[in-house]
């Protein structure tokens, strides 16, 4: 306690913001299985170092009774901390008030730290649980909804920023986090959508649960809205710690460095007989990354999204890389529209912040099909070597087995500016596979042949045996070196250092026209 009257009625005005909506609900909030407000910055942010402001702030509303129901902080909590030290903006949405529905001033109070965050460089981590728009403020708050869209934008590639849905998101709120680079989901308490069951019922006469709709595990397995999926809240929060610790404060920041414990000439004999002697048989390229990257550490993005291919974060001699690599035992690796829509987004946001790209190749091709030419193969997998194409950061690439076809190109080849082009002497480079390729160099000797699968079979080990090796691209120089697979970690780590301080730019442009 204190004499001092005002500094009395400035502790009880900071309990009463602290409270929320009360006890009630945040009792009902616990029922629920959902931390409050502060209670999730608390665990995210290092125990201590959370400066709020606009605890005070009140929304001016008065139709519908509103003028009776006022809360100091309104319905989102804001403010700054450090996680492992380093800066960070945070907002957090109370659904304690009024459903955590988005009013003006509760616009404004995330507009605000938005902006602090763009002037000063720092990352802004959004923790959203809200009923959507305030209703009854009207065009107030879908201008709110409007006014953090653009902040969204203009922020996009400058800062991190990460969205965790804890609650509900809906209507337009979706937009705000699918503008963010990374949105985290937990498991049967939040969900995502643009029209709920209700409107679903009544419009397409289609019974569909809240889960089955816009739950966690469609989004990180359909959508691919999801790159996360934690099964606590404790746990999605703890995902953006570690996320962050891959990230640098902004685009003008090199990716964090972590002093290695991992011998950067640790070589493992087991990376040599890893893929299999026959081209046909499967093995998992995340064998390959967490054999050769520091202390095993591989850190997965969008890992239920497009399985065939594999992106996400590591280290290499305590330098942050982002990892994109063709997945064999998922369709053969093959590229489709949705790994390549989920590998283009990952090596444009590596390239916003830095951080060098290591792409392990083995691939065979494009998917083919009706279904894939129909809903736009093409223009996906331009996206992709749009993004290879525009990359500026340090491009490293290792091709483990098949390398067929445009898919050649796409994959961080040499002729896209890669910087380090790397094979292993499984690798296979061609235009095509050899069956494919016989059956169209020999389709008049096929067709005469009095045995034409034996025929078929003996040119096509030819073919395997005078094509589908590393040697022609090394040849002409498409290929920089053939080394031995043990060898991978110590010649990435000697790459990253060589192109650390790598230059690089694309023409002066107001921005360039990606295939959409």
């Amino acid at each position: 306690m204190t004499d001092n009257p005002l500094i009395q009625q400035l502790r009880e005005k900071r309990e009463a913001s602290r409270a929320g909506g009360g006890e009630e609900r945040i009792k009902r909030q616990h029922d629920n299985g959902r931390n409050t407000a502060h209670e999730r910055l608390e665990i995210l942010l290092d125990p201590g170092s959370f400066h709020e402001i606009d605890m005070f702030v009140e929304h001016r509303a008065t139709e519908f009774g509103l003028d009776k129901q006022k809360f100091p902080g309104d319905s989102v909590v804001t403010g700054w901390g450090t996680i492992d030290g380093r800066l960070v903006y945070v907002y957090s949405q109370d659904f304690t008030v009024m459903g955590g529905s988005l009013s003006e001033v509760h616009a404004k109070k995330i507009i605000k730290i938005m902006e602090m965050a763009m002037k000063v460089g720092a990352p802004v981590i959004g923790l959203n649980d809200s009923g959507g728009a305030r209703i009854q403020e009207g065009v107030d708050s879908l201008g709110g909804y409007a006014d953090i869209f653009l902040r969204n934008t203009l922020a996009s590639g400058v800062i991190p920023q990460i969205s965790v849905i804890m609650g509900p998101c809906a209507g337009g709120a979706v937009y705000s986090p699918a503008l963010t680079d990374f949105i985290i989901m937990v498991k049967d308490t939040s969900y995502m959508f643009i029209t709920g069951p209700d409107v679903v019922k009544q419009v397409l006469n289609e019974d569909v649960t809240f889960e089955d709709l816009g739950g966690a595990s469609v989004h990180a397995s359909k959508s691919g809205v999801a790159h996360f999926v934690a099964d606590s809240e404790s746990q999605a929060l703890m995902m953006v710690r570690e996320l962050l610790s891959y990230l640098p404060q902004n685009n003008m920041e090199d990716a964090p460095y972590a002093a290695p414990t991992d011998d950067p000439l640790r070589a493992d004999a087991e990376l040599d007989t890893i893929v299999p002697t026959d081209p046909n048989k499967p093995y998992d390229i995340k064998d390959v990354v967490t054999k050769i990257v520091d202390d095993g550490i591989f850190f997965e993005v969008h890992e239920e999204f497009a399985a065939n291919i594999v992106v996400g974060f590591a280290r290499l001699g305590g330098h942050s890389v982002g990892i994109v690599a063709n997945q064999p035992m998922v369709l053969a690796g093959v590229l489709d529209i949705k790994a390549s829509i989920k590998a283009a987004r990952f090596v444009r946001t590596c390239d916003a912040f830095n951080i060098p790209i290591v792409t392990f190749v083995d691939v065979p091709g494009y998917l083919p099909g009706t279904d894939q030419e129909h809903n736009g193969i093409i223009m996906s997998g331009a996206k992709l070597l749009y993004a290879y194409c525009e990359a500026t950061v340090p491009k490293l690439t290792v091709t483990t087995r098949k390398s067929y076809g445009g898919a050649y190109c796409v994959m961080s080849s040499k002729h896209i500016r890669g910087d380090l082009n790397l094979c292993w002497p499984t690798a296979e480079i061609a235009v095509m596979g050899p069956e494919g390729a016989v059956e169209i160099i020999y389709r008049r000797e096929l067709k005469a042949a009095d045995d034409p699968v034996a025929l078929k079979k003996n040119l096509a080990a030819d073919y395997r045996k005078k094509f589908a090796n590393p040697y022609i691209a090394a040849a002409r120089g498409y290929v920089d070196d053939v080394i031995e697979p043990r060898d991978t970690r110590a010649r990435l780590i000697n790459a990253l250092e060589v192109f650390q301080n790598k230059r690089d730019q694309n023409p002066p442009k107001k921005h360039g026209n990606i295939p959409l």
